[in-house]
């Protein structure tokens, strides 16, 4: 069998954990800071662990992240 290919854009925008969980960075940070409150903004430094609905098809596209 051909080895199977993995989706250029989930490898440039999720990593995986020990654990097998998904990180990505936090939505709604691009543009429109005016508009977003300040607990929004802490709230949304730094990377989160995808729910795992989300995490299941992401795994599909990714199939060597261990």
């Amino acid at each position: 069998m051909p080895k199977m290919k993995t989706k250029s854009s989930c490898k440039k925008r999720f990593k995986m954990t020990a654990s097998g969980k998904v990180k990505a960075g936090q939505a709604g940070k691009r543009h429109g800071m005016i508009k977003r409150t300040n607990k929004f903004l802490r709230d949304a430094r730094g990377t989160t662990v995808l729910s795992d609905p989300d995490a299941r098809i992401i795994k599909s596209m990714m199939p060597y992240a261990r």
